[in-house]
């Protein structure tokens, strides 16, 4: 009996052992998975970085920063050279909001010259008519809407110092300059103030965001950048009321994105389709630059990527 009773007992022990070995195997079995799970989630979080990519634009340069801080948020070429069409406009209104004791009120009367120098370039016009007297606001609007070019020659010759005509508007595009060296832009040279220059007139996005965004500083200009439509009621010659035809802005960016703030459109033979740009959301402004677009079109597509890639990363 003794003997039975330990077989027994013997018995109840193996089998407790195996009992035992099979749950410890088991819980091994269900550990794995467990330690498994961080390495099965790298291939989301990989995908997350992906769909943050920058995006892909048809520009040649393109340049996206946060305008609170400076910070660059999107590069594309964005130190290269590039004629920049009447994106040069935005230095031409800057400096002559910067002039001292500035009055926006005062007239100037439109020269003939300014007509036929739209005539000689087939330049984009503000359809200013000579002998008409028109605000310096006027013509800053005139300037900035329809890109005239006419209204940019009148604000040269205003602004500029000199005897002659030639000598005043080579003293303004030499005010243009000095702006941009102040500003510390090395990459940036204007031999106009309308971007119809000989070949010596150009900037790159990162320089043409930045006096954009030094620009924007100024309340006036912020006005009139933002402005969809401006009717002007100018002063004739002959001391009557003239009522100029809407002028339109270019950058239809005001109507077809949300927040947009401004500021400047160009384009050239040589320059392609260029566009400065700033919107603001949630209190925040993105500003950037894209140049050499390939049309009027996708330089908008272009600039809407840039401030959709912009804003997720500020």
């Amino acid at each position: 009996m003794k003997i039975g009773i330990r077989g027994i007992r013997l018995r109840r022990a193996v089998g407790a052992a195996v009992t035992t070995g099979a749950v410890l195997s088991t819980g091994a079995l269900y550990a794995a998975p467990a330690q498994a799970a961080p390495v099965q989630a790298a291939p989301v979080q990989a995908a997350a970085v992906q769909a943050a990519a920058a995006p892909t634009i048809v520009a040649k340069g393109g340049f996206v920063m946060n305008n609170g801080n400076g910070k660059s948020l999107y590069t594309k070429a964005a130190d290269t050279r590039r004629s920049t069409g009447s994106t040069t406009k935005i230095m031409t209104a800057k400096v002559v909001l910067a002039q001292k004791n500035l009055n926006l009120d005062a007239k100037v009367t439109i020269q003939m010259a300014y007509s036929d120098y739209i005539v000689r370039n087939n330049a984009s016009s503000a359809r200013l008519i000579v002998g008409d007297k028109v605000t310096v606001r006027q013509l800053l609007y005139g300037l900035m809407l329809p890109s005239g070019c006419d209204a940019a020659y009148a604000l040269a010759d205003k602004f500029g110092t000199g005897k002659s005509r030639s000598e005043r508007v080579k003293s303004f595009i030499g005010k243009m300059n000095a702006d941009a060296k102040k500003l510390g832009l090395k990459n940036t040279h204007f031999d106009s103030f309308d971007g119809i220059g000989s070949g010596k007139n150009y900037s790159t996005p990162r320089d043409l965001t930045k006096i954009a965004s030094s620009a924007m500083k100024n309340s006036t200009f912020r006005a009139i950048v933002k402005t969809k439509k401006y009717t002007a009621k100018t002063r004739t010659k002959s001391g009557g009321t003239r009522t100029m035809a809407p002028w339109t802005n270019t950058n239809t960016l005001l109507s077809s994105y949300s927040g947009t703030i401004g500021v400047k459109t160009g384009s050239g033979p040589e320059a392609k389709y260029c566009l400065v740009f700033a919107a603001t959301r949630g209190g925040k402004t993105v500003i950037g630059t894209v140049l050499a677009s390939s049309s009027a079109a996708q330089r908008e597509k272009d600039a809407m990527k840039l401030l959709g890639y912009g804003f997720g990363k500020i």
